[in-house]
């Protein structure tokens, strides 16, 4: 409407700047002709110009009579997968904590796969806005997910012990973390002290509540001072 107003201002303005013209300067009668002509076919253009605006204003007016409300137009993709808005609503909280979980080791990559195909064969999952976050983003996540194995198998050789054996970077990367292996193997291991070659351990995963623990003992450990003679 701003410009339809500006428009007709310019033509008003137009029409008199003939007569602000003529008292600056004085004109023949034939020069005030032209510029009346002049000004009169511009005044013509504008006319067009603004009739054409107020013909797309008038359409765009129709256009949005005949549209449906947001709330209209979800109902009825709601409607063509067969969900309520409460399920659409149950199912976006599922994709959160699918999708939280991918990359996680502390999870079974098998069991998060299960679940995000349950998710993927789900109508639902056909609405915009979950399409490509479970069929591309999810799946890609998934495939690059290179899960370690929950545990491996260390066997033990001459001059090994608990602590060095967890200190390993393949391992652990942390000697205070050999109570894990210790407890995971307490079929084997009498003595914590005492461990001999050929033996074959078991080294599970750290949890990420036992990562914080044994990472806070090595940052406040402080050694001992050197006895003095």
């Amino acid at each position: 409407m701003k410009s339809l107003k500006f428009f007709a201002v310019l033509s008003i303005l137009l029409l008199f700047s003939a007569n602000i013209f003529a008292q600056e300067k004085e004109m023949t009668e034939e020069e005030w002709q032209s510029e009346i002509n002049r000004l009169t076919a511009q005044k013509n253009e504008l006319t067009k110009e603004l009739n054409s605006l107020q013909n797309d204003v008038n359409n765009l007016k129709s256009t949005k009579t005949g549209l449906q409300s947001y709330d209209d137009c979800m109902n009825e993709l709601y409607a063509l997968v067969g969900a309520s808005e409460a399920e659409v609503a149950k199912f976006r909280t599922q994709i959160a904590d699918v999708n939280g979980r991918i990359g996680n080791d502390n999870y079974d990559k098998e069991d998060i796969v299960a679940q995000w195909e349950n998710l993927s064969k789900n109508k639902i999952s056909a609405l915009p806005e979950f399409f490509d976050k479970v069929h591309n983003q999810m799946k890609r996540a998934l495939d690059a997910w290179d899960q370690k194995p929950k545990e491996i198998m260390y066997t033990v050789v001459r001059g090994d012990h608990l602590w060095g054996i967890a200190k390993k970077k393949e391992h652990y990367g942390n000697g205070f973390a050999w109570p894990v292996i210790y407890r995971a193997n307490r079929d084997q291991i009498k003595d914590p002290d005492l461990i001999y070659p050929k033996q074959v351990f078991k080294i599970p995963n750290l949890t990420e509540e036992e990562k914080a623990k044994y990472e806070k003992a090595r940052a406040n450990y402080k050694p001992a001072p050197p006895a003095q003679n």
